[in-house]
């Protein structure tokens, strides 16, 4: 979740359990329901934003692939993809800029909503090259919900992904983003840090009657990617 959407009294409450139910792919498989603790109010970080009901979704639907992987969540914020990827068998790691300790406190109350009591949260700040970072363990898919919301923090997104994608080049970084403006793009930034990004249609996998709560306005502006390193480019703008 993006930084420009953090920004909130350190006395506030949560407000609301939000409850997430994901459909089974036929009449043979079993349903996922997961709850998301948020401050209802969408102008704070620990808000549900549209992207991230769009990127779980997608989990759910490549829960096998992801089973026994290691999935780094950036930007968790209220981490509904990463519980996902959790309840699904992934090894999960939630992280969210050590800027912002009540979207890490949160992270761990959404662990407990949903009995995670071996998901890691680690403070991940966009950018910077950390301890955190460096002591991470090999990652087989990094997630990220709406982290491309501002675009002071576009370039900061990509570097921390182009560093964990050449130190780990099997790597994927799914991610949501909703559009807002034409103007907007992180292409430059790809080619600049090396990565290659193909678009998924939403519609190939998200269906909003197949799951609660996805009445939010914009979700039918929301894009998914599926970013890598670009072999063609891979040496390009190296994290030193």
């Amino acid at each position: 979740m993006s930084e420009a959407e953090k920004t909130r009294p350190s006395d506030q409450k949560y407000t609301s359990m939000k409850v997430f139910s994901f459909e089974g792919d036929d009449s043979k498989s079993s349903a996922l329901r997961v709850n998301i603790p948020e401050v209802a109010d969408s102008a704070y970080g620990m808000y549900t934003w549209p992207c991230a009901p769009v990127l779980a979704q997608y989990v759910w639907k490549h829960r096998l692939k992801l089973q026994g992987k290691v999935v780094l969540e950036i930007g968790s914020g209220t981490a509904l993809a990463g519980v996902v990827a959790a309840k699904c068998g992934a090894e999960v790691i939630l992280s969210d800029s050590t800027l912002f300790p009540d979207c890490l406190e949160n992270c761990r109350k959404s662990c407990h909503a949903n009995d995670l009591k071996n998901v890691k949260v680690i403070p991940l700040t966009w950018g910077l090259v950390t301890l955190a970072l460096l002591q991470l363990p090999a990652v087989d898919f990094i997630l990220g919900s709406d982290c491309f919301y501002d675009t002071k923090d576009f370039e900061d997104v990509l570097v921390t992904v182009s560093f964990l994608l050449k130190r780990n080049p099997d790597c994927q970084f799914w991610t949501t983003y909703q559009k807002r403006s034409a103007m907007r793009s992180i292409e430059f930034y790809l080619k600049k840090w090396g990565l290659a990004a193909e678009e998924v249609p939403v519609t190939s996998f998200f269906h909003k009657d197949g799951m609660q709560h996805c009445d939010y306005p914009g979700v039918d502006s929301v894009h998914m990617f599926d970013i890598t390193l670009d072999q063609r480019n891979s040496s390009c703008g190296s994290v030193t």
